[in-house]
C-alpha cells in the first residue's frame, strides 16, 4: 500500500506547475506550441481498476521529459505533459480528448487502453492532431493506416502469436481464452484465434469479464468446461488476478498467460504468492536490470527519484517520451504537427539503446519486439 501511495503522490507532483513548466502559453492556433513550450495531453486511468497502468506510464514519461526540460528542452522549448483522468472509461476519454483538442495541445500522448483509444483516435484524426504511443496493441488502431496514429509498441497480434508459438511448441493443444468484454479483450481474442487457426486449432473454451469489474465466477465455469491445458488472459490486472485465484481454486493447474497490457508489476502486486507460474508477454526491454543501454538509462532515472520503483509500464512511458523527443528534435525549431510526423517517418532502423525501431511513410508501428517473462511467488519477474 505504501508503494501505491508513493506512486500517486509522485504522479500528482509530476504535474504541479513547477514541473509542468507552464511558462509560455500554447493554443489551438499555434498547434500546441509557444516560444517556450510544447504541450501534450494524456487521458488515462489515474483512478479505478486500471489506475496503476496510467500512473506508472505517466511517471515513466515524466522521468524522460524532466531530463530534457532540465537541459533546456528541445530547440529551446520545454515539454509540458497535461493529464486528465478517464478511469478507463470511453465516455470520459472522449470528453477529455475534446477538451485537449479545444485547448490546442500539440499531440495526444500515451493514452491507456483499447476501448478508450478507439473513441479518441477519430477525434484526433479529424483535428489532425498526432495520436502518439497509445498503450495498446489493438489492430483496429493500426489498420487501416492512419497518418495521425503513431505506435511505439508491438501489436497484440504479435504478442498472442508469440504466446501460442511457445505453448504449441511444447505440445499444448487445448488453449482457452479469458477476455475483457470490450474492444481490448476482443482484439486479444482475435489475435489468439488467428494464431491458433494458423495451426488448424481453435480456442478450447472462452469466458468474459466486464471492464472495471472482478466478477469472474461464471467465466471460470465456462472456461473449465473446455478442459484447458493453458489459458490466455486478455484483461486488466485486477480481473486477471481474480480469475487466476478462482481458476486455481477450481483445480486448474495449467499455464496462465497474459499480454503486456495487464500491467506486470500491478498484477504481481495483486497476486502475491499466487503469482507463481503466471507468464506475461512483454513489448518493452526488461526494466529491472541494465540488460540493455535503454534499460540502464531508465533505471538510472528511476533511482534518482526517491520513492520510485522500476516496472514495465514505467519503461514504456519512458521509451515513448524518448521516441517523441527524437522526432521533435529532428523536426527542428520550426516544427509543426505535420512536420513532426514527417520527421518521425524518417526514423528508419533506429537503435534506441538496444530497442530497435523502424518507422516509414506508410509504417507507423515502430517495433515488433516481444519476449516472455515469468512471475514468481517471491515477487520477482524472470525473463
Amino acid at each position: 500500500m505504501r508503494r501505491r501511495h508513493l506512486l500517486r503522490a509522485a504522479a500528482g507532483a509530476a504535474t504541479l506547475p513547477g514541473l509542468a513548466l507552464l511558462s509560455g502559453r500554447a493554443d489551438a492556433q499555434s498547434g500546441g506550441l509557444s516560444d517556450t513550450t510544447v504541450v501534450l495531453g494524456q487521458s488515462a486511468p489515474f483512478s479505478g481498476a486500471a489506475e496503476q497502468l496510467g500512473l506508472q506510464f505517466h511517471l515513466g514519461a515524466q522521468l524522460f521529459f524532466e531530463q530534457v526540460n532540465n537541459k533546456g528542452g528541445v530547440h529551446g522549448r520545454r515539454i509540458e505533459l497535461k493529464r486528465l483522468d478517464d478511469g478507463y472509461e470511453p465516455e470520459k476519454c472522449a470528453a477529455n480528448t475534446k477538451q485537449f483538442i479545444g485547448e490546442g495541445v500539440f499531440a495526444l500522448f500515451g493514452y491507456i487502453g483499447t476501448p478508450t483509444s478507439v473513441v479518441a483516435l477519430p477525434l484526433a484524426t479529424e483535428a489532425k492532431v498526432p495520436f502518439f504511443a497509445p498503450f495498446t496493441g489493438a489492430e483496429a488502431l493500426r489498420e487501416p493506416f492512419n497518418r495521425y496514429a503513431i505506435h511505439v509498441r508491438a501489436s497484440y497480434f504479435d504478442e498472442t502469436a508469440a504466446i501460442v508459438r511457445q505453448l504449441t511448441a511444447v505440445g499444448i493443444k487445448r488453449i482457452s481464452v479469458f477476455y475483457q468484454n470490450d474492444a481490448y479483450g476482443k482484439a486479444g481474442l482475435e489475435g489468439v484465434t488467428r494464431a491458433l487457426k494458423a495451426q488448424n486449432m481453435e480456442p478450447a473454451s472462452t469466458g468474459t469479464v466486464e471492464r472495471n469489474t472482478v466478477d469472474v465466477s461464471e467465466s471460470v465455469k465456462a472456461i473449465m468446461a473446455g478442459r484447458p491445458e493453458a489459458i490466455v488472459q486478455i484483461s486488466a490486472y485486477k480481473s486477471c488476478a481474480a480469475f487466476i485465484r478462482e481458476s486455481r481454486k477450481a483445480g486448474f493447474a495449467g499455464n496462465l498467460y497474459n499480454v503486456s497490457f495487464v500491467g506486470t508489476q500491478a498484477l504481481l502486486d495483486e497476486l502475491g504468492k499466487d503469482a507463481r507460474g503466471v507468464a506475461v508477454s512483454q513489448v518493452m526491454p526488461f526494466p529491472y536490470a541494465p540488460v540493455s543501454p535503454i534499460s540502464g538509462e531508465y533505471l538510472a532515472a528511476v533511482r534518482a527519484k526517491q520513492g520510485r520503483a522500476p516496472n514495465y509500464s514505467g519503461i514504456e512511458g519512458f521509451v515513448a517520451a524518448k521516441v517523441f523527443v527524437e522526432a521533435l528534435n529532428r523536426a527542428g525549431r520550426g516544427v509543426s504537427r505535420e512536420g513532426f510526423i514527417n520527421a518521425l517517418q524518417g526514423m528508419r532502423n533506429l537503435d534506441l539503446g538496444g530497442f530497435p525501431l523502424d518507422f516509414g511513410p506508410n509504417k507507423h508501428t515502430g517495433s515488433k519486439f516481444v519476449e516472455m517473462t515469468l512471475l514468481t511467488e517471491d515477487g520477482r519477474i524472470r525473463r
